[in-house]
């Protein structure tokens, strides 16, 4: 019934799971979640990541480091590529461009943006995209990189409607976490009853940002659940319809139906 299309499977506290992920996976089964995209970070945890969720179809993995890694191997386009051409990989990223936790000269996180751009047309695979206090480089950047072309994710959207507009012409899609259930969160609420039915997707961002009413403690994809109840309470449709749509859009995305 549920997609979580954004998570990070291999940072999840197993201990109420008895530190066991089979077991955390049955659960998740027992709470409707169909699929789970698990997200990379950094090359160096990504082999056991793979491991971890290399037997489970209903996982599906992203490669890519984070615009905020500032230790571990920076990728060329070529070993993005190399990696990306994994069946399993259905993603690259996530990436983007963060100045929040970052400064000085930030070329460096530009340059590793435009290389998962370039991989990602190579691979014909949709781009994972976070963006903090750089909203609008970020859209510049994937505008003059051609991005339009394959597409993808604005993950854990905290900006406004102008922006989605302008997200939504370059093709794509706004993808709402757990922050959209935060009583302070006035422009993603207005945001997320504007945003075309074919173009949203829901996400948890675990173990981070915990939806209301589980706010402040570890997150899981179960919980993915209270992202969806509080969108349709935003669009005043069902949550039935909320899960059907956005597992409607990951599909087409993922061309997976």
């Amino acid at each position: 019934m549920f997609i979580d299309s954004h998570c990070h499977l291999d940072r999840i506290d197993l201990n109420p799971y008895e530190n066991d992920f089979n077991c955390f996976m049955k659960e998740a089964v027992k709470n409707k979640i169909d699929h789970m995209l698990c997200i990379a970070i950094d090359l160096e945890s990504y082999p056991a990541m793979v491991d971890l969720v290399k037997d489970y179809a209903s996982i599906s993995l992203s490669v890519g480091v984070h615009p905020n890694v500032h230790e571990g191997k920076d990728p060329s386009a070529e070993e993005l590529i190399n990696l990306g051409s994994d069946d399993k990989v259905i993603a690259i990223g996530e990436t983007g461009l963060d100045y929040f936790r970052s400064e000085g000269d930030l070329e460096w996180q530009h340059q590793r943006f435009r290389n998962h751009i370039q991989a990602a047309k190579v691979l014909k695979k949709p781009l994972i995209i976070h963006t903090r206090e750089a909203g609008q480089d970020s859209l510049d950047v994937l505008e003059k990189e051609g991005a339009d072309e394959i597409g993808g994710i604005i993950h854990c959207f905290t900006e406004n409607w102008a922006y989605a507009e302008r997200a939504l012409d370059l093709g794509f899609y706004i993808s709402f976490s757990g922050i959209v259930t935060f009583k302070n969160a006035l422009d993603i609420k207005e945001t997320a009853k504007k945003v075309p039915a074919d173009r949203f997707l829901i996400e948890t961002d675990s173990p981070y940002l915990a939806p209301v009413p589980y706010r402040g403690k570890p997150n899981y994809p179960t919980y993915v659940r209270y992202v969806a109840e509080h969108l349709a309470e935003l669009r005043e449709t069902s949550v039935e319809e909320i899960a059907k749509s956005s597992t409607d859009n990951f599909n087409k995305l993922f061309k997976k139906s």
